[in-house]
């Protein structure tokens, strides 16, 4: 057996939290051993399963697809491909600007998720819109 890492140092391996590293170990979504009350990682079988593109964690990262133009494997339809303009991070969250055409749309997220995704100014992303209300209104003046 080779490395064995504790659902802590599981969780920060993957960058998950613990709760949601012992839920899906628990679900089988993830290989590990119990012991106990203890639930172990072997370090091989982690990096395999996330190489393998084995189903994961619902906010795992989707690789951008150039086929098709949009993200990997996603059901949101409302995708606009834009670069980041302006990133500014501080405290446990970040504002992402997407420059899109001309229009700059701005997301708040969180610190984690902008560090996990490796954002930086210049970088080419996604930004999916899910939302169950969109309004329409017309520019002032016309």
């Amino acid at each position: 057996m080779g490395d064995l890492l504790t659902a802590e140092e599981a969780a920060a391996f993957l960058r998950l939290n613990v709760k949601r590293v012992q839920a899906l170990a628990r679900s089988g979504k993830l290989p590990a051993l119990r012991s106990g009350r203890r639930w172990l990682f072997e370090r091989a079988a982690l990096q395999s399963h996330l190489s393998s593109g084995s189903p994961g964690p619902a906010h795992a990262v989707v690789p951008l697809s150039s086929s098709v133009g949009g993200a990997g494997e996603i059901s949101a339809r409302n995708q606009l491909r834009g670069r980041i303009v302006q990133l500014s991070i501080e405290g446990l969250m970040a504002e992402v600007q997407i420059a899109i055409d001309s229009q700059i749309l701005t997301s708040i997220i969180t610190r984690a998720s902008a560090e996990r995704l490796g954002l930086h100014v210049g970088k080419t992303v996604l930004a999916v819109i899910k939302s169950t209300e969109v309004m329409v209104a017309l520019p002032a003046g016309e």
